[in-house]
């Protein structure tokens, strides 16, 4: 029997080697937190700052530390909604969509030269498998609720 602790650590451990290369744009050094937070803000539509930090399991506190760092690298920005003064609305800059589509551009480059050691059955053999572990995971008591 394999031991599936071992595979889950050794693809994390991969991701997470990957996501720490990824992520130098023109003059940007991004870190792995601020990577996952500039595509959780590309892929909605004005989130608020609430949204974005439920959404990675973050406490409010340090997102909106990190929050305020990607202000100041004017890739962010923050406007209170229109709706209620209280809730901040996020959005990504011009240089900030620069670097979230340089990044989104690098994971899916290396994705597919990933994708390449392995035939068309395979691919989605391994993609299908993907999306049934996030379905479990998502259902699971013990811990991975949905994050979106």
């Amino acid at each position: 029997m394999e031991n599936k602790r071992e595979i889950f650590h050794v693809l994390t451990r991969r991701f997470g080697l990957l996501d720490k290369n990824c992520c130098t744009v023109g003059n940007f050094e991004i870190s792995l937190v601020q990577s996952h937070i500039i595509y959780e803000i590309d892929k909605r539509n004005e989130p608020s700052m609430q949204q974005i930090a439920e959404s990675l399991a973050m406490d409010i506190t340090t997102f909106s530390r990190q929050i305020q760092t990607l202000v100041q690298m004017d890739l962010v920005k923050k406007t209170p909604s229109p709706h209620d003064k209280r809730v901040s609305i996020l959005s990504l800059t011009v240089q900030g969509k620069f670097v979230a589509t340089n990044i989104d551009y690098s994971m899916n480059t290396y994705l597919e030269e990933v994708f390449s050691h392995m035939n068309e059955f395979e691919r989605e053999t391994v993609i299908r498998s993907l999306n049934l572990l996030n379905e479990a995971m998502s259902k699971s008591s013990v811990c991975c609720k949905p994050l979106y």
